[in-house]
């Protein structure tokens, strides 16, 4: 199987913290898959009517591999996300696709699908400026979660506790970036600094664990210098990660759980999620099991 990876970095420029790739580029070695890494920025596009090759790899035609998986997550460009349209388009399957990126990466609009479904999500507002603070104040209450439309690994997200603090927040925005775009959400007490990520792969759970802050901070992303531990996902947890994956279109995803009560409340969807956490607590090896899925697949 020949397999072409889209990351923000080249095969010749992956740097140390690119876990992910490099582990799928170990493994598909191992079991004889020819596995290249590219960047969105050395492919040229032709759109066009005719049956051409209408796809370039720096500059040159190239044959194209049997499987094209985007690694870029919530920092896939627009640029990126035609690249893997017009794969798509020349029938390379793509694992996610290019809409199941481009909803993800869209945090209000993945709640909006989730909430039509009925699912249970933190209650989320879209921000407009001038902010009406009482009216965040009445609907979600503080402390409040501030996030941005697009981020991943904990970028982008903020707790404001009280008021004053959300208002100060909201004036400093306010004077830098006017239309920044922002959604803010009910903070959820009982996941204070936990959560749980629970992978998916081709409709199954093969893993989860439970990440904790270490350093009091309300973010627990491994990332950021959580720990991990194993868990075992009831069968609520469990529907609720398949179930999400679906609506969203997910082949490959990574669902964040947050405690709440007795049950769970979904936090978000990623379409690349990270394994380094994951494969360090369990005795699973993703790559292996992403490969193989993409190969059954096939």
């Amino acid at each position: 199987m020949k397999s072409w990876i889209l990351y923000k970095d080249s095969a010749a420029a992956l740097k140390p913290e690119a876990y992910e790739v490099k582990r799928l580029i170990e493994t598909g070695e191992k079991r004889g898959h020819e596995i290249e890494v590219f960047k969105p920025e050395q492919f040229e596009l032709l759109v066009t009517a005719a049956s051409e090759r209408s796809l370039m790899v720096d500059s040159a035609v190239v044959d194209l591999p049997d499987v094209l998986l985007p690694r870029m997550g919530a920092g896939t460009t627009y640029f990126a996300l035609s690249v893997i349209r017009q794969f798509e388009r020349l029938r390379v399957p793509t694992f996610n696709t290019s809409l199941s990126i481009e909803t993800v990466r869209d945090k209000l609009f993945t709640h909006q699908l989730l909430g039509r479904a009925k699912l249970p999500i933190p209650k989320t507002m879209l921000a407009k400026f001038p902010i009406d603070v009482g009216l965040v104040e009445r609907k979600l209450g503080f402390p409040v979660v501030v996030k941005t439309l697009s981020g991943s690994q904990g970028s982008g997200v903020f707790l404001c506790e009280g008021r004053q603090n959300f208002e100060d927040l909201m004036e400093l925005i306010r004077a830098t970036q006017s239309n920044a775009n922002l959604i803010f959400q009910e903070f959820i007490a009982d996941s204070r600094g936990r959560d749980i990520r629970i992978f998916v792969i081709g409709g199954r759970v093969v893993a989860a664990m439970e990440r904790r802050s270490v350093n009091d901070n309300f973010k627990a992303n491994f990332s950021l210098g959580g720990e991990v531990v194993p868990f075992t996902p009831d069968r609520n947890a469990e529907w609720l990660a398949l179930e999400s994956a679906r609506l969203l279109g997910l082949d490959i995803a990574g669902i964040d759980l947050l405690f709440d009560g007795d049950g769970y409340k979904i936090c978000e969807a990623n379409s690349s999620p990270g394994f380094e956490g994951i494969e360090s607590c369990c005795d699973v090896d993703i790559a292996a099991k992403i490969l193989d899925f993409i190969s059954f697949r096939l």
